[in-house]
């Protein structure tokens, strides 16, 4: 089972009614219910690290998508004071509030924010505060705890995980006192498989209807309840070092959309800007050069061994000679071509001929001629430095800059779509033979 759930008695025991059957319904009986992110851009720990790249994805998208795909709300939100991170959040679908100075400040509480966030929005009647830095989290989360609202009365849902960790009092230094256990007994230590271990707060998301936040100034307040996820799906970033664990994580237990991994078969990848870094020296001889990456290269073999097609791109607009072409042809055992203002026109035959779709197809590109290829392909990506509106297009964003192994991380990119997609396959079988 993925997840359980748990209650507990709010301040006004179990006689009370919920602060939820007490709220007025709209005229068709619905509630409006809101999803709203909290992205401040003065992040201390990681400058900006609502909207820094996690395995491609911006840290806010991963939350965005799944409060998106979960069909539970009326509307999903993103209150910021930052336009890098309103442009991010409008083009992960989410609506803007741009907060006021007053709870943009350090000392600013989540709570002076959502508040704000209710008196300016008041058709909203459950709010669902969701945790920028939560990566993991999945739709089906937000459903079931919707659902304790919704279904069984509850006026506030908050998530935990389930923790094994003895607690002790701590003590100053040369105070002289000694400390204590919180919740162990030292004489009956209990082994990890005996004891139930203890439920925290993991911050995922929040659940509260509007009486609780602007009347009673709470979080949780009325009737609560808790949702338990798993510790797996429980990843907080708060600092650098977390960053590459939650990427492991995120890889394994993340949320990646609501359909199958793609298996593309055949990959377009722009020349310059891409396997290169976009410069062509040019010699008094007249001869050219150009630059690439052996990780690149290594990338692209990788694919090829996995009987997957590559063609390289070159562009009428950035040409290169024909013999550099060759050259390029010649190491990386790909073919090349060149393709017009709009490589689009250029590639649909090739696809077509190939009997493929585009959800079959892999496009890196960097620049904007690139944009419709990048948003018709199942599988696209741009290297870390190419402009903003193309980044926007793609559905990967690399860490590494154009000639530097943008091509190598994608490829891995590619691969690991494809062992996922056969996984879930592997799983389905499983399901049907039992």
């Amino acid at each position: 089972m993925a997840s359980s759930k748990r209650c507990a008695a709010g301040e006004n025991g179990e006689q009370d009614a919920p602060l939820s059957e007490r709220k007025h319904l709209r005229a068709d009986g619905k509630r409006h219910v809101a999803a709203l992110v909290l992205a401040r851009g003065g992040s201390k720990g990681i400058p900006l690290k609502n909207i820094k790249m996690l395995s491609g994805v911006p840290l806010l998208g991963w939350v965005l998508r799944a409060a998106l795909d979960s069909d539970m709300f009326d509307s999903v939100w993103v209150s910021t004071d930052h336009d890098e991170i309103e442009q991010v959040a409008k083009s992960w679908g989410a609506q803007v509030h741009r907060r006021s100075l007053e709870v943009s400040k350090d000392s600013s509480s989540s709570l002076e924010t959502i508040q704000e966030f209710m008196r300016l929005n008041p058709e909203i009647d459950v709010m669902c505060n969701i945790q920028a830095t939560s990566p993991c989290l999945h739709p089906f989360h937000l459903t079931e705890a919707l659902k304790m609202i919704t279904q069984q009365g509850f006026d506030s849902v908050f998530s935990v995980v389930r923790r094994h960790q003895f607690r002790w009092q701590e003590v100053k230094k040369g105070s002289g006192e000694v400390t204590t256990a919180f919740n162990l007994d030292p004489a009956h230590r209990p082994r990890r498989q005996d004891w139930a271990g203890e439920l925290c707060e993991n911050g995922s998301f929040y659940f509260t209807v509007r009486d609780s936040l602007v009347n009673e100034g709470l979080l949780q307040g009325g009737k609560v309840a808790y949702y338990e996820m798993l510790p797996e799906f429980s990843v907080d970033i708060d600092v650098d070092i977390d960053w590459p664990v939650a990427e492991q994580r995120v890889l394994r237990y993340g949320y990646f959309g609501r359909t199958t991994p793609e298996v593309v078969r055949l990959m377009f990848c722009k020349v310059s800007g891409c396997l290169t870094e976009g410069r062509i020296l040019l010699y008094k001889s007249g001869e050219e050069m150009v630059s690439i990456n052996t990780r690149d290269t290594t990338g692209i073999r990788m694919l090829q061994k996995e009987a997957m097609e590559v063609v390289l791109l070159t562009s009428q607009l950035d040409p290169v000679t024909q013999s550099l072409a060759d050259k390029l042809g010649e190491r990386t055992a790909c073919k090349v071509i060149s393709v017009g203002e709009e490589p689009l026109d250029d590639l649909r035959p090739m696809v077509e001929q190939r009997k493929l779709g585009w959800k079959d197809v892999a496009y890196m590109g960097s620049d904007t001629q690139d944009v419709a290829c990048l948003n018709l392909a199942g599988l696209s990506a741009v290297p870390g430095d190419a402009p903003v509106v193309v980044i926007n297009a793609a559905k990967y964003t690399c860490h590494s800059a154009g000639g530097m192994g943008a091509v190598r991380e994608f490829a891995e990119h590619i691969l690991l779509q494809k062992e996922k997609a056969k996984s879930q396959m592997e799983q389905r079988i499983d399901r049907n033979n039992f």
